[in-house]
């Protein structure tokens, strides 16, 4: 297939990382000075989320916000790394991707069993939305690379998320979180759709001029 990925703006977490540079690159050379490798780095960051789901489930809200803000931001540092130590490559790429959606399920996870526990039933509804609006945001975007379009856009992508899920469990207000991310996980969702289906479209158009010129 033809490459039809349109020009795009770049995503906010690629602004974050340049924004944060400053800090980022800094913290990547101490750690890697100090004998941490970039897998360390992220096998730390996804122990800390999951960390944080535990107090989650149990209802220490604070406490699992707390855990989330200090180990999400790993998943800048284990890239700096990476790159400082000369060895980024596809599966450090691929391994970072996973491990994150994994740490950000836990958080969610663990929502949703402290809200099934709590008889909750709608926020249990909300709280497996907002994984499922979570999980089609990234599944999308990679179905859309492997056909030869671009999703690289949307309203919630991860960091987004963070910044939403991580303060407001610290400032213990979990129903904002997920019905905040339910909404707009999936509204992400469907914009990166729509966008895929725009591209499909102009491809279409394309070809069907192509042939119609070919005689």
């Amino acid at each position: 297939m033809d490459n039809v990925v349109p020009t795009e703006s770049i995503e906010f977490s690629d602004r974050m990382r340049i924004w944060f540079r400053w800090i980022i690159d800094p913290l990547a050379k101490f750690f890697t000075a100090i004998g941490i490798t970039p897998n360390m780095m992220t096998i730390l960051g996804l122990a800390g989320n999951f960390v944080g789901a535990y107090y989650v489930s149990q209802g220490q809200m604070t406490l699992g916000g707390v855990f989330m803000l200090i180990s999400t931001p790993f998943d800048a540092l284990d890239g700096a790394m990476a790159r400082l130590r000369g060895d980024a490559n596809e599966w450090g790429a691929f391994v970072d991707s996973v491990t994150d959606r994994y740490g950000e399920l836990a958080i969610l996870g663990g929502l949703l069993y402290y809200f099934s526990e709590q008889g909750d039933a709608l926020a249990s509804v909300v709280t497996f939305a907002a994984a499922a609006g979570t999980v089609l945001v990234s599944y999308v975007k990679a179905r859309a690379e492997a056909v030869g379009f671009s999703a690289k856009v949307g309203f919630l992508t991860r960091v987004e998320r963070y910044l939403v899920l991580a303060p407001a469990l610290t400032f213990n207000l979990p129903y904002v979180a997920i019905w905040a991310i339910a909404l707009l996980a999936n509204f992400t969702a469907l914009q990166r759709i729509f966008y895929v289906r725009k591209q499909a479209h102009e491809k279409y158009k394309k070809e069907l001029g192509e042939k119609k010129e070919n005689g």
